[in-house]
């Protein structure tokens, strides 16, 4: 009896002063109450373990510490971040890095809690080099203002064509640049460059590549007469030597070839079709310039680009499409070209002796057509050149 007495006795002993232990503990906070970050990391759970000591414009991280609950506010360098309650914890805050550029980099970020106190860390906020996505006129001339789409476009900005020629900045924006062409551009890419970094364009201004139907000179089967050679009061101007414009009101499914032929009428512009593009069409656009002086809103446009003969309804580049009386460059996948051929039984082969070539009107409903094309060719997506 004695001896279960005692047992229960050093139980009751041990549990009070566990108690006591475990109430002083919590009454210690760690690093002594004082916030302290341990490391930043992503927040993807599969990820816990990816440790950042920068991150991306936008991107949400958190920041793992101690005694964190008493967040207020939060800088990378002097742009601050927009806090949300019920993300923080005091172990975890989730936050996104502020989209704006920073004027003042100092590569840390500041944390300011209730009572004023502050804690810094460093970190870096990785600014974005230019994205440069496409231009509205590839073949744009001196003077003229180009619109240039992509991404991270902040000033200050320099837009440099192939030559060396420098553009002048007309309107920024994150996304869009206007330029004005200078004189002296040459064919190739263009480069934007910021504080933050530099981008060659993946296509080039003026692209003279592997061009498959110009005019310079005419060459084919039909309509010499839609070649322009010397524009009138009330032509297009001229972008890079002769262009073809149709102007005839065209009824549905009137039959109208506008350009083209087999190989031998093309003579050589008709192996200027890289193999690649018959091989692998997913790596190569065609391009080419277009100028509605009024709206291709009816009938249908088909392309045979890069075929041993003529395939009737090939690839179909349908309306509604309207440049307003400007020169613009189209661009279309060639594997969606190439498959359009598959779909109707034929597939393209490589042929070294040249392609097929033919500019089709045909298809349903009255067309008041006023259109002009140039510089039809298959070049790649990506700048093989490019660093």
């Amino acid at each position: 009896m004695k001896s279960i007495y005692k047992q229960l006795l050093f139980l009751t002993l041990a549990t009070a002063m566990t108690g006591s232990y475990t109430s002083c503990s919590e009454d210690i906070l760690p690093n002594n109450g004082n916030p302290r970050i341990r490391y930043v990391r992503i927040t993807d759970p599969l990820s816990a373990d990816s440790l950042l000591i920068g991150a991306g414009q936008g991107n949400l991280i958190a920041i793992i510490g101690e005694n964190l609950g008493d967040a207020r506010e939060i800088w990378f360098n002097d742009q601050q971040a927009v806090l949300t309650t019920t993300y923080i914890t005091n172990t975890t805050i989730l936050v996104s890095v502020p989209s704006q550029v920073p004027l003042d980099i100092t590569n840390r970020m500041k944390i300011v809690f209730a009572k004023g106190n502050t804690l810094e860390h460093e970190f870096e906020v990785q600014i974005s080099e230019p994205f440069v996505n496409s231009i509205n006129n590839e073949y744009a001339l001196p003077g003229e203002v180009a619109i240039i789409r992509g991404n991270y476009f902040y000033e200050p900005l320099t837009v440099t064509f192939t030559g060396g020629a420098i553009g002048e900045l007309v309107s920024v924006e994150d996304d869009i640049l206007q330029v004005r062409v200078p004189s002296g551009a040459e064919p190739g890419p263009i480069t934007v460059a910021s504080n933050f970094g530099q981008t060659p364009s993946d296509f080039w201004f003026r692209d003279n590549r592997n061009i498959i139907l110009s005019s310079d000179p005419f060459t084919g089967w039909w309509n010499a007469a839609f070649v322009v050679s010397q524009p009138a009061a009330g032509d297009p101007p001229t972008i890079n030597g002769n262009y073809i414009r149709v102007t005839r009101t065209i009824g549905a499914w009137a039959w109208t070839e506008v350009a083209g032929g087999p190989a031998d009428a093309m003579g050589d512009i008709s192996k200027n079709i890289p193999d690649e593009a018959i091989l692998k069409p997913e790596n190569y656009y065609l391009k080419f310039e277009v100028n509605t002086l009024k709206p291709y809103n009816n009938n249908m446009i088909k392309f045979n680009f890069g075929l041993p003969s003529e395939v009737n309804d090939a690839y179909q580049w349908a309306p509604p499409f309207d440049t307003k009386g400007q020169w613009q460059t189209v661009s279309i996948p060639y594997e969606a070209i190439s498959k359009s051929y598959k779909d109707l039984g034929v597939t393209p082969t490589v042929n070294p002796n040249g392609y097929w070539t033919r500019i089709l009107i045909h298809g349903p409903g009255d067309w008041e057509c006023d259109i002009a094309f140039d510089n039809f060719r298959i070049v790649p997506k990506v700048d093989e050149n490019k660093n």
